[in-house]
């Protein structure tokens, strides 16, 4: 669909909101230029060739000077949104920085939208709409892990494979359209070993990508690890020694954690949501009892499970506390997703004694209170992260509104085999196929829709 840009150059502070030693003020639209000669004082820049910086005053709204600044220039179509812009540098006083906006507002602009210029960078044919969502990842990335999926995304990557996809479908579709152009002549344009195996090729593909979904959320947002066990096992010690940090409130009382803890670290490049969660044990207190149930929907959610088991009960304990362990053990597992991973740790080691019974599986031994095993811990975390993790050069979906799509087409592609296994009627394997094509569409904005690109972009910082 035709994106509809307003004719006025739109203007926005493109830093970080504050003071700091700069700040830069991004212009765009076709006469981007000439608004922003009317206010500096310098070398003019209607002259001024594309990729250059030139140095001078910006004046106020009453004409006096209000900053020195630089301004760069970048003409159309060798630009970030393909318009004329012009970046101004300048001081970072918060008073500049509002009233250079006014300034520019005055003499023709008008302030942008939030995500504006990477909507105009779209419209322009500069960035599809998978590569312009990832360009608001690369902003909101925060591991090493995280930039480099969207690094692939921004550069076309995604996008490029899936428009191979549509254009396979694309062709084979449009021959079984021109078979119902011939309907009565009985012709067979589309051979049907050919658009089964074609339509089976494609289903494997979006398969692999929705897949990948569930890790590349992970890595995305900050892989769930949920610390559970016994109360007073040493869960809120074991989140602040990982994260170095006093975060969580310790107490040797039992069940003084009534509601789950989240922090993040990264190791290693990946990020990490820890859950500090509250004691498992039966209990009639009320509030206690909301916050275990909070608990099992974390370890629900947890692509990780740190199973924490109290070292100094564990010493000496009776058959009777091990098979108590070992019920809890299977109560945890029943409430995780089914390719979770558990990882048995024993804490407190520094006052166990004897040997720890093979049958509660323990994969670490540690002392949260001490700092001892914590970075055995956290290579396991590492190491089971990566489990999994596609290769540098393999396609994520970290995008919700990506993944129902490709659900949806994956759908579709079921119904488009099912067809030509059952030998439907031409007709409606087309229409299937072009369901297909709608769906991977609207991930890269081949097919799109205003409340689509208004959602998209309505996400964005302003300035960006």
């Amino acid at each position: 669909m035709e994106v509809v840009m307003s004719d006025k150059p739109i203007c926005a502070v493109s830093t970080p909101p504050g003071v700091g030693g700069i700040a830069v003020v991004r212009i765009s639209g076709a006469e981007a230029i000439e608004v922003v000669d009317k206010i500096w004082r310098g070398k003019s820049l209607l002259t001024g060739e594309s990729h250059t910086a030139h140095y001078g005053d910006i004046l106020d709204a009453a004409g006096g000077i209000l900053d020195s600044g630089v301004a760069t220039i970048f003409r159309a179509p060798r630009s970030y949104t393909g318009e004329n812009t012009v970046e101004l540098s300048i001081h970072g006083s918060r008073y500049i920085q509002q009233q250079l906006i006014n300034t520019l507002v005055n003499v023709g602009c008008r302030v942008a939208e939030p995500g504006e210029f990477t909507k105009r960078a779209f419209a322009n044919g500069n960035l599809d709409l998978a590569s312009a969502e990832a360009v608001a990842d690369m902003i909101a990335s925060e591991s090493k892990a995280a930039h480099a999926i969207a690094v692939r995304q921004m550069k076309g990557d995604y996008s490029k494979r899936l428009e191979e996809l549509r254009s396979k479908l694309l062709d084979l579709a449009s021959l079984l359209e021109l078979e119902l152009d011939f309907s009565e002549e009985d012709v067979e344009f589309a051979s049907r070993k050919v658009l089964l195996d074609t339509a089976c090729q494609v289903k494997d593909t979006v398969s692999t990508l929705v897949d990948s979904f569930k890790k590349g959320s992970a890595i995305k947002n900050g892989v769930p690890v949920a610390i559970v066990g016994d109360p007073n096992a040493g869960k809120s010690t074991l989140l602040n020694a990982l994260i170095a940090e006093e975060r969580a409130l310790v107490s040797p009382i039992s069940g003084t954690t009534r509601d789950t803890i989240e922090e993040t670290i990264d190791i290693d490049g990946i990020r990490f949501r820890l859950i500090d969660t509250a004691g498992l044990r039966e209990t009639d207190d009320t509030i206690e009892r909301l916050g275990i149930e909070r608990a099992k929907e974390k370890i629900a959610g947890a692509a990780t499970v740190i199973w924490l088991v109290d070292g100094e009960k564990l010493s000496g304990a009776n058959q009777g506390y091990i098979d108590q362990l070992l019920r809890q053990k299977e109560d945890i597992k029943y409430s995780m997703h089914p390719e979770s991973k558990l990882i048995g740790v024993v804490n407190k080691i520094e006052l166990f004694t004897g040997e720890i019974p093979d049958v509660l599986q323990i994969d670490c031994e540690i002392s949260a209170k001490e700092h001892n095993g914590i970075e055995e811990l956290k290579n396991a975390l590492v190491e089971e992260a990566r489990k999994g993790v596609p290769e540098e050069t393999a396609l994520v979906v970290t995008n919700a509104r990506h993944y129902e799509s490709l659900l949806m087409a994956a759908e579709s592609l079921q119904a488009v085999i099912e067809g030509l296994q059952s030998g439907i009627s031409g007709d409606f394997i087309a229409q299937d196929l072009r369901q297909v094509n709608h769906h991977l569409g609207a991930i890269t904005g081949a097919i799109t829709t205003t409340e689509i690109l208004s959602t998209v972009f309505s996400r964005f910082c302003i300035g960006k």
